[in-house]
């Protein structure tokens, strides 16, 4: 049952509301001027708000709704504004304080009926998308994180507990590796953690439009700065500085600079990782037409045209032939990355000869 607040001076209005909607199956509560509504508001949290503009003095009804976005347990509560001077100006004051809807007095029930169950309507649509990718994220996190922590938990445990039960027999060189592989093993463990909140918290940016309009003004103007010293940490981190080649053009990136470290150390990272020292890694920055394209091709063992098609969250290739962490993360997060910026990631790939992957995006606006 939704419950609607309605905060009005004229008693009469009050009952008539309240008796209206409550035929309707809804629960009504009154309120009798602003401060009364903006209190019960904050206490009980209904599904939505009807109030009235001119109570006691001209426009307390906008600071009841002033007080209430600026609340952030009321500030998304929908907000019905009702008025017997409905004017344009009047109109659009309340809307650019974030009303959702304006009621003009008199109104017949039937067109109460409709903008209660309209305002209500959308709301429902809001939160059901809204739940339902909240529910395809924990779907993922909740088939892959447990295997995925549990490798380097695995090594954590298992070296602990023979350091617990026979640390008086075993030899200095014997103790030092195993507190080496806990290291390792911990190290690991933090990566993965980091890896899967950043998706996360990617995931969760995608559901909010203002944040993604956000994301998509910032800009790198000299990005060739940015992939180089990536590339070059990735490379040595790998051993394999003499396998890394570089061909960077300066072309402004739509991307801010922390996004786009993110891409680059994260296929770079791979293209190392699932290839053979002494091949090539080429690390590539371009202009193409409207877009601009940033590719990572490795000559490793290649992906099947079926493994291609598996990218997506949390998904790894060949986990039981390559025990390594994981291929799929790093693209997923690549790839979310690029879309969030109206962009999008290809990836082209042939059994035993490479894979390319390569971030198309759009050429900033001036």
């Amino acid at each position: 049952m939704s419950k609607i607040l309605v905060i009005d001076d004229e008693p009469w209005l009050r009952e008539m509301i309240r008796l209206a909607l409550e035929q309707q199956g809804f629960e009504v509560i009154e309120a009798v001027d602003s401060t009364d509504g903006s209190d019960k508001a904050r206490q009980l949290l209904p599904d939505l708000i009807l109030c009235d503009v001119n109570m006691g003095k001209a426009g307390s009804g906008y600071n009841t709704l002033t007080k209430l976005r600026e609340d952030a347990a009321t500030a998304a509560i929908p907000f019905i504004l009702m008025t017997g001077m409905a004017d344009s100006a009047g109109m659009r004051h309340g809307m650019e304080l974030g009303a959702d809807d304006y009621l003009p007095k008199p109104f017949k029930v039937d067109e109460l009926y409709a903008a209660v169950n309209a305002r209500l309507r959308k709301v429902k649509t809001v939160r059901d998308d809204a739940e339902r990718k909240l529910t395809t994220l924990r779907s993922h996190i909740s088939m892959m994180m447990p295997h995925e922590l549990r490798t380097p938990l695995n090594g954590i445990i298992s070296n602990a507990e023979m350091l617990a039960t026979g640390a008086a027999t075993l030899g200095i060189a014997t103790i030092a590796e195993m507190g080496q592989e806990i290291a390792k093993s911990g190290e690991r463990l933090e990566r993965l953690i980091e890896k899967f909140l950043f998706y996360a918290r990617l995931e969760m940016v995608a559901t909010d439009a203002d944040s993604v309009i956000a994301l998509r003004s910032a800009k790198i103007a000299q990005p060739s700065n940015t992939v180089r010293p990536v590339a070059i940490s990735q490379a040595e981190m790998a051993g394999r500085l003499p396998d890394l080649t570089l061909e960077l053009a300066d072309v402004a990136l739509p991307m801010a600079e922390e996004y786009f470290k993110k891409i680059v150390a994260e296929l770079v990272q791979n293209a190392f990782k699932f290839s053979e020292a002494g091949s090539s890694v080429h690390v590539a920055l371009k202009a193409a037409g409207e877009e601009i394209e940033f590719s990572v091709h490795d000559h490793g063992r290649g992906l099947s045209t079926e493994h291609i098609r598996r990218i997506d969250a949390y998904v790894q290739f060949e986990r039981k032939m390559q025990d390594r962490e994981g291929l799929g993360l790093g693209l997923a997060i690549a790839k979310k990355l690029a879309e969030l910026h109206g962009g999008r990631l290809a990836l082209t790939s042939h059994k035993e000869t490479g894979t390319t992957v390569t971030v198309k995006l759009p050429k900033p606006k001036n």
